[in-house]
């Protein structure tokens, strides 16, 4: 210990009237492993123990003589001017200082201060620079910790917990709605609680990878709500760990993809009944092609143009009705609208309503329009005065029965060889099991066509 510093500290303890001899206190403050000073409240340091060098990085000869304050720079938590006060109120001071190092590095201190008569403050010191560290470490873990736990509680999907024996240990927000039960029925309760009886051995392999340290990531499964109904699930099941790394337990995510399963299904089933129309739909243009005939390439042209708009605006009906079918009096109309007035002087339709399924629609459609074009060309339509009646009703059985009636047009024969309509009629409605019937009367064409729909 250098002179000046023992020379202080001896003063310090005779003009205080310590209990111990001046040099037994010098020796032990000196030697003290906790940071100790002494300093003139308006002056410099005349004390720097070996704690104080050991903390700090200054050695005695550094120190002494210099200001405390400014050789480390510290960081006061109130006023230097409050402190001094209550220091001259014969009050002691305890608080947090921070101050930097002769490395650069800066320490936490918790320091107690006294002053005593001659101004000279004695400044006790012990570094709490790691536990402030742990403490901040701490409550960044816990505040961590409390942001998971908010993640897990607000999360959609169930998230649960349980140990290796399969027992629930936590239980969220979500798996409450998605399973049933509540936090409080099932913590504590085996994960069985929501598996089904024949399912028993898919825990049985879960908790056996878990054990191997293995994650099990979306495996598709039923489980059972409290009140028996059934969910599809799709879970993630990862180990849990202590701090040692051991595997303790397993964390696992239940997301409900009942809807979606169910949306699959519908997909599914559109995909089948979309390609189940398009063959249909296929077949019809390929049978309008074989039994479409003309005596000129643009004949021919018109005749399978039209037969295929027919059916392309039966089509837009289904669309209507989200593919039920269509109604006989809305496909009449479209076939006949060139036809129709306000006074129903050419075209007269009864008939009770009548929704047929998408193939006989198309039928009728087809059916329609050639009736239609024929007459135009050769029949009621093709006069002014001409009119057509058309009936139908549909039987208990669900057969369709209609009938098409030309009037007052120019007068008819019977054909001595079927034409191009009339084979395609029949073979349009041959294809669905029904029949056509043409008798040509001398005052215009009666049609009629019996299918079951």
């Amino acid at each position: 210990m250098g002179w000046k510093n023992e020379l202080g500290l001896r003063r310090w303890a005779l003009n205080n009237e310590t209990a111990l001899g001046a040099e037994r206190l010098a020796n032990l403050v000196t030697l003290s492993y906790e940071p100790m000073i002494a300093w003139r409240l308006e002056g410099p340091i005349e004390f720097w123990n070996a704690g104080a060098e050991r903390l700090y990085g200054f050695t005695l000869n550094e120190a002494v003589g210099r200001s405390s304050h400014a050789l480390l720079q510290t960081k006061f938590p109130i006023d230097f001017a409050e402190l001094r006060s209550q220091l001259q109120n014969g009050q002691s001071w305890l608080g947090e200082l921070r101050h930097i190092r002769k490395d650069g590095g800066e320490v936490v201190v918790e320091s107690r201060m006294q002053m005593f008569g001659d101004n000279t403050v004695l400044e006790a010191n012990r570094d709490i620079t790691a536990r402030i560290e742990i403490e901040r470490a701490l409550r960044e873990s816990e505040q961590r910790l409390r942001w998971l736990a908010s993640i897990v509680e607000s999360s959609n999907d169930a998230i649960v917990s349980k140990n290796l024996d399969g027992i629930i240990t936590s239980w969220n927000k979500a798996a409450e709605h998605v399973f049933g039960y509540s936090a409080r029925e099932a913590i504590g309760q085996p994960i069985t609680l929501v598996i089904l009886e024949d399912r028993q051995s898919e825990e049985r392999e879960i908790l056996m990878r878990i054990r191997r340290d293995e994650r099990i990531d979306h495996f598709e499964t039923i489980r059972r709500r409290k009140h028996g109904s059934l969910i599809d699930v799709s879970l993630t099941v990862s180990p849990v760990k202590d701090a040692n790394g051991k595997i303790v337990g397993a964390s696992k995510t239940a997301r409900d993809i009942t809807e979606q399963k169910r949306n699959q299904e519908q997909i599914s089933v559109l995909a089948r009944e979309a390609e189940h129309r398009s063959k249909n739909i296929l077949s019809n243009v390929q049978a309008i092609v074989n039994l479409s005939q003309s005596d000129t390439s643009e004949g021919l042209k018109g005749a399978i143009s039209g037969r295929i708009q027919a059916m392309s605006n039966v089509h837009s009906l289904f669309v209507k009705t989200r593919w039920i079918g269509a109604e006989v009096s809305a496909i009449a109309k479209q076939e006949l609208a060139p036809y129709l007035d306000e006074h129903e002087a050419r075209v007269r339709m009864e008939g009770l309503e009548t929704v047929l399924e998408p193939t006989a629609a198309q039928a009728v459609a087809v059916v329609l329009h050639e009736l239609a074009t024929n007459a135009s060309k050769y029949g009621a339509l093709s006069d002014a005065k001409g009119q057509i009646r058309l009936t139908w009703s549909r039987s208990e059985d669900g057969q369709l029965a209609l009938r098409w009636t030309e009037l007052g047009g120019p007068r008819v024969n019977e054909p001595e060889r079927k034409g191009f309509g009339s084979r395609l009629i029949e073979g349009t409605i041959s294809q669905l099991g029904g029949k056509a019937r043409f008798d040509w009367r001398s005052e215009g064409l009666v049609c009629e066509i019996a299918v079951r729909t």
